[in-house]
């Protein structure tokens, strides 16, 4: 396994970082099963987890924290608040209060007297950008977490999160947790750059795309059982009758056809892709099963060569997203109440 810098922190992780959100009720409810996933990768040598408050309830954190008892000082623990867990309209958001009260519960939840990089998991307009930054200064300055980190921020928001911390003299985010992968290349215009050009590592979410890479999405072929909750829940991404989702479908018949071509299944190609921009750190896998873990480290041996670079390139340009609701962020400001009506 080779490690790689996170930012310029001068810690090393994995360029395949085990995401948890598979972890528990929205994915794999066998939590033994859970447990010996995590430990079959880090015995495999990944040495970053990164898991959220919001995933599975705090059960994922639940299930993290169970398997890293006895190991937890050879991980690099990642976690995530933001998304609302109760009804109590103070439980979610950016504020210093809401996130003083949940970091107190995750560290429970992880079994851990620390986190090493806490990520704000979205933006919030409604709270100031250096309320958010001051409270996680403090959390650093008390011992509890080590780094700080932003999730599916626009190229603005990184850049005056950076500006906020060098003036206010704040803990800064040290890296950048977006979405990318074959069919979401928009990142490659402005996010990768700027987390190039401020010294950020980044943390790629979804390499599969939501499981349109993973083989399971094909054209002509009935869609996997999982696809009717999904497009009624997120239809704009995963609704088969929507144009935008067929077109993700075209391309996904023809990456597969230039991934049999170059003898590389979908998947590890995929995965291959997603963490050989020179911008990425490390690329989130989310398996469910015990199964579904092998192939994505296997992802590791898969050398992508400039042809087949630029053959994805001709499928996909660079910078763009095959279907633009699956940027992870859509802007406040376009919304129809926001406009000039």
């Amino acid at each position: 396994m080779e490690y790689r810098v996170l930012g310029r922190t001068g810690v090393r992780v994995s360029p395949l970082c085990l995401g948890a959100m598979m972890f528990g009720s929205w994915g794999n409810t066998n939590r033994k099963e859970c447990v010996e996933i995590i430990h079959a990768a880090l015995d495999a040598g990944i040495n970053f987890i990164d898991t959220a408050d919001v995933y599975s309830g705090g059960e994922a954190e639940e299930i993290v924290g169970e398997a890293l008892v006895g190991r937890r000082d050879q991980v690099v623990l990642a976690t995530k608040v933001h998304f609302p867990m109760g009804t109590d309209p103070n439980e979610r958001g950016n504020s210093r209060r809401w996130i003083f009260l949940e970091v107190e519960r995750q560290l429970r939840r992880l079994r851990t007297e620390w986190i090493d990089l806490l990520q704000i998991h979205r933006p919030e307009e409604e709270t100031d950008l250096a309320e958010t930054l001051s409270a996680l200064t403090d959390l650093v300055r008390q011992g509890k977490v080590r780094y700080l980190g932003s999730s599916t921020f626009p190229p603005s928001l990184i850049v005056e999160a950076q500006w906020i911390a060098r003036e206010r003299h704040l803990e800064r985010f040290v890296c950048e947790q977006p979405p990318y992968s074959l069919l979401v290349r928009g990142i490659e215009a402005e996010v990768l750059p700027t987390a190039l050009r401020y010294a950020l590592g980044v943390i790629t979410w979804s390499p599969l795309a939501g499981g349109w890479l993973s083989g399971r999405y094909r054209k002509g072929q009935a869609p996997p059982p999982s696809q009717s909750s999904r497009a009624r829940r997120l239809p704009e991404r995963f609704d088969l009758s929507l144009p935008a989702n067929q077109r993700k479908l075209e391309v996904v018949e023809r990456l597969d056809n230039l991934a049999n071509e170059a003898g590389i299944p979908l998947l590890q190609l995929a995965i291959a892709f997603a963490i050989n921009h020179p911008a990425v750190t490390a690329a989130i896998i989310g398996p469910r099963t015990r199964e579904q873990l092998q192939p994505l480290l296997d992802s590791l041996e898969v050398k992508l060569t400039p042809d087949l670079l630029d053959r994805i390139d001709e499928i996909v340009p660079p910078g763009t997203n095959v279907n633009p609701a699956d940027s992870g962020w859509r802007n406040p400001w376009l919304e129809p109440s926001r406009r000039r009506r």
